[in-house]
């Protein structure tokens, strides 16, 4: 079985840690840090809620491959890979979301 897109893309994001900022956009946000990192986060979810609230499925994917893009940077950055993510919502998985919040704050 080939590997899936993520873990192709989780594998180019730790490998652009040391390529030149001038060369990789990637090279280039982990060179500003988490902090401007998180920031362009922030403004590519709000570009996918502003494509939703206009009902435009092409841009909404668009702009969605772009948050997950800059979501799975910030991952690699802390040297989060993408399964241990994906475990915590398979762990979630069929528990009602009001009960899974509930836990989270005990």
């Amino acid at each position: 079985m080939s590997k899936h897109v993520i873990d192709k893309l989780y594998t180019v994001l730790q490998e652009r840690k040391t390529a030149d900022p001038k060369e990789s956009y990637v090279a280039s946000l982990y060179k500003k840090g988490p902090n401007k990192m998180a920031q362009k986060l922030g403004e590519e979810a709000v570009e996918v809620a502003i494509e939703a609230v206009r009902g435009k499925k092409k841009l909404m994917k668009e702009e969605s491959a772009d948050l997950l893009f800059h979501l799975m940077a910030l991952w690699a950055h802390f040297d989060i890979e993408p399964d241990e993510v994906f475990a915590i919502l398979e762990q979630r998985f069929g528990i009602s979301g009001h009960k899974e919040k509930l836990n989270r704050k005990k």
